[in-house]
């Protein structure tokens, strides 16, 4: 058995910001805000896009139409027992499963729980980190506190067959002590960005040896995805000097954490889709780097992505740019243009990916419809 999984450099670093941001990891009964919802509204492509979104003032909230996750209604046959293949950034490990009826399936941002859902082993969880909140997991225990760390006694407790996760929760000694008291323990690793709830969608399923499954939700997330994005790209300006140029910027006011999201975050897919100029990829800002005056100056975005737990702890857009007056200096922050989105969705690619899309081209481009 291999004694060390060496996670990516970006999972590493958020789980590093989260712990100093959150408050003590103990506190496993807390789980995330639920996010408001936007309920029915028109179709996207039935909306006018702003003549010119620059120039809007004022910050705005990206919202999902709703938060369930669909499921089939039956959950799909498997083939157990499986042999599959964990990524645990080495020599791949194959690891036996035998039975999937008691799942844990725990990450930052509840993807690997919502493909799970989504692919209709929604019945096979048995508890879940705090960012799992959508409708049906209401009453799981939450194994993770708020610094994203996970209880081992908690764990055990549930008596999982199978824990899938991603290297984003830690300690890894613990995920790792948990494989050695005889979970199977599963890192399911990929690439941040638009690829990843397809690939997701493939790896959970073998997991549950059930892959023509997996095969189907990524075929129809990758035609969701691909779709809401030519919708908007149809819609905005494909002049570079009309494209508004964007950052992902992660606030943690009450620590004085003020990061910003790179290449290989995943922002810079997002921001693509959504029409604009990644100024992260424009200057090959890799992973998470601390914001500086001098980097937000010469960037000078004319918009900027939040967290919308992150914003509220600086205090809002209009204290955001009283505490840090570089963001002032530029259009975005002369314009409040601030655009903010739940913690657990902006960010998660997976199964809400397309509605993740879809809400952030509505809060750019037509905030007032």
């Amino acid at each position: 058995m291999r004694s060390l999984v060496r996670p990516v450099a970006l999972a590493a670093s958020l789980l590093l910001v989260a712990a100093v941001a959150a408050c003590q990891p103990s506190s496993l009964r807390e789980s995330s805000p639920v996010a408001p919802v936007a309920g029915e509204r028109p179709p996207l492509d039935s909306l006018t896009f702003l003549d010119s979104p620059g120039d809007f003032q004022g910050p705005s909230t990206a919202l999902l139409s709703a938060l369930e996750i669909p499921a089939p209604a039956v959950a799909p046959a498997q083939n157990l027992p499986t042999r599959v293949l964990s990524n645990e950034l080495g020599d791949p490990l194959e690891v036996d499963i035998t039975t999937t009826s008691r799942v844990l399936a725990l990450d930052m941002s509840g993807s690997l729980a919502a493909t799970v859902w989504a692919l209709g082993f929604g019945e096979t969880l048995v508890g879940r980190d705090i960012s799992t909140t959508f409708p049906g997991v209401e009453g799981l225990p939450i194994v993770t506190g708020s610094g994203h760390a996970i209880s081992p006694e908690s764990v055990l407790a549930l008596r999982p067959d199978v824990i899938i996760t991603d290297g984003t929760i830690g300690p890894l000694d613990v995920v790792l002590q948990l494989r050695e008291a005889g979970v199977a323990v599963v890192f399911v690793r990929e690439t941040p960005g638009l690829t990843a709830p397809a690939a997701m969608a493939r790896s959970v399923s073998r997991i549950f040896g059930s892959p023509e499954a997996g095969d189907a939700l990524a075929e129809t997330l990758h035609a969701d995805i691909e779709a809401v994005r030519a919708t908007v790209l149809a819609k905005v300006s494909r002049v570079p000097s009309e494209q508004l140029r964007m950052v992902f910027l992660y606030l943690r006011g009450t620590n004085g954490i003020y990061y910003l999201f790179g290449q290989e975050s995943g922002a810079g897919d997002l921001i693509e889709a959504l029409g604009g100029v990644d100024i992260a990829t424009e200057t090959g800002w890799v992973g998470l780097r601390p914001m500086t005056d001098e980097a937000l100056i010469a960037a000078n975005p004319d918009l900027i992505l939040v967290m919308t737990e992150g914003l509220a702890s600086v205090g809002g857009a209009e204290e955001l740019v009283i505490k840090k007056p570089a963001i002032g200096l530029t259009p975005a922050g002369q314009n409040l243009r601030f655009v903010d989105m739940a913690d657990s969705q902006v960010l998660s690619f997976g199964p809400r990916t397309p509605g993740v899309i879809d809400a952030l081209a509505r809060a750019i481009y037509a905030p007032e419809q």
